[in-house]
């Protein structure tokens, strides 16, 4: 019996470890002070465990808020599309890996993996960070080189966002993740979503190899 009950459920130290937050000294990726980060794990439901680890400085004020998986890469990767079609979607849990690509096609835009890293935020939270990204932060905005051709389209760029997130433009929203560690929440759980599919794909040479798998030996362990 107590061998059951030891196999039933998280053992204790597992169990502490969710519900404790671990903090340790770091520095500002900004100014470079002294700093601090908390660490905890999250389990998402319907998904998977991942690490959100959170930096704040006293210094400068900067703040960070970053998600590791919790797993391994998955076997295959994950392409998520999600017709965002009411106001209501920004409020969907997301949990985009640094891995993970997003793109909306309406707009003809795509931002890379790696150039955001992950985040576990709600779709108007992703939204926010892409125009401060691609908007607010642009190089091209300041100086000589913000032509004005180029920052009238920004600004247009960054309109079309702002509507997306009144829910006031039709598009579609896609994350693309070889290593299969993104999630967005399904609000018909267990229930498909109408408005969403999950694709399961096979990676390629390239994307393993941008994954640094091809280097690793998998087999015969």
């Amino acid at each position: 019996q107590d061998q059951d009950r030891d196999q039933d459920g998280p053992q204790p130290e597992e169990a502490d470890l969710r519900n404790e937050v671990l903090m340790f000294a770091t520095n500002c990726p900004e100014c470079n002070a002294a700093a601090s980060t908390n660490m905890k794990l999250v389990q998402i439901p319907h998904f998977k465990e991942v690490i959100i680890m959170a930096t704040s400085c006293d210094s400068c004020g900067h703040r960070t808020n970053e998600v590791k998986s919790g797993g391994a890469t998955e076997a295959m990767g994950t392409r998520i599309s999600l017709h965002v079609t009411d106001v209501s979607d920004m409020s969907r849990d997301v949990l985009k890996s640094e891995t993970c690509s997003v793109a909306i096609p309406e707009l003809d835009f795509e931002l890379g993996m790696a150039i955001v890293g992950g985040k576990f935020t709600t779709l108007e939270g992703l939204l926010k960070d892409i125009k401060e990204l691609v908007v607010s932060r642009n190089p091209f905005v300041c100086g000589d080189s913000g032509g004005a051709d180029r920052l009238q389209k920004l600004a247009q760029f960054g309109q079309k966002l702002d509507r997306i997130m009144a829910g006031e433009m039709d598009v579609h929203l896609v994350l693309d993740d070889p290593a299969g560690n993104s999630y967005l929440q399904n609000v018909y759980a267990p229930e498909p979503d109408p408005e969403m599919s999950v694709e399961k794909y096979t990676r390629s040479f390239q994307q393993n190899e941008d994954l640094g798998l091809n280097d690793m030996k998998t087999e015969d362990y």
